[in-house]
């Protein structure tokens, strides 16, 4: 008899937040730590992410990062350090996905996928990593939620993927270009009837957080 795996498999999706980065177009201020509604941009993001059924939840810290670590409240969150931050985003998922692998393998079960964020993405919420975390079928998926026909996160990789991904996760790109590569193979989710993509990269962005 086929087992339904829906609820093991949901489960099975952890969160990976990207929030290494500098705010160099923002005058070097941290976008981990913009405030947004009173508290810093990377804890809505992790609500999101939980909100959104993601578990556990990985955090990559890079500049600031004892800053973050002093003035967020991540409780339950494992924070991994990415020394090579100002290398741009490919070095964060490369160890975010380490690290992740690392827990995975410790655990002897671990999970299946991860669902790759980035922090400077208030509009996301989690209604759309719920949304795209639901497209997990299976450690070799692929999904990534698509705004007005374009690309964008979260992202979804199943863990079978992550050497791949990580490997191919240079400079500033992340994961564009094996997205690119196997885009025959991603199961793209619209959300752009319950997400907004907007990044935080300048000073008139800001006007965006409230």
């Amino acid at each position: 008899m086929p087992t339904d795996h829906t609820s093991h498999d949901r489960a099975q999706v952890a969160g990976l937040l990207l929030a290494a980065g500098g705010g160099r177009r923002l005058g070097g201020r941290p976008k981990a730590l913009l405030a947004h509604r009173g508290r810093p941009l990377v804890e809505h993001a992790v609500r999101a992410l939980r909100e959104g059924g993601c578990e556990p939840v990985h955090i990559v810290l890079g500049a600031a990062a004892e800053a973050v670590r002093a003035k967020a409240e991540l409780p339950g969150c494992t924070l991994v350090d990415n020394p090579d931050w100002a290398e741009g985003m490919g070095s964060s998922l490369r160890a975010g996905l380490a690290s992740l692998a690392d827990t995975r393998a410790g655990a002897g079960v671990g999970v299946g996928a991860a669902l790759v964020m980035l922090v400077d993405q208030p509009g996301i919420g989690a209604a759309a990593v719920a949304r795209v975390a639901a497209a997990y079928d299976g450690p070799s998926c692929l999904a990534a939620a698509v705004y007005d026909g374009r690309r964008g996160h979260p992202a979804l990789f199943g863990a079978e993927r992550w050497a791949e991904v990580a490997a191919s996760a240079v400079g500033d790109r992340g994961a564009r270009a094996y997205l690119k590569e196997h885009q025959p193979e991603v199961t793209l989710v619209d959300c752009s009837d319950i997400a907004r993509p907007d990044d935080i990269d300048t000073p008139e962005d800001l006007k965006r957080l409230e």
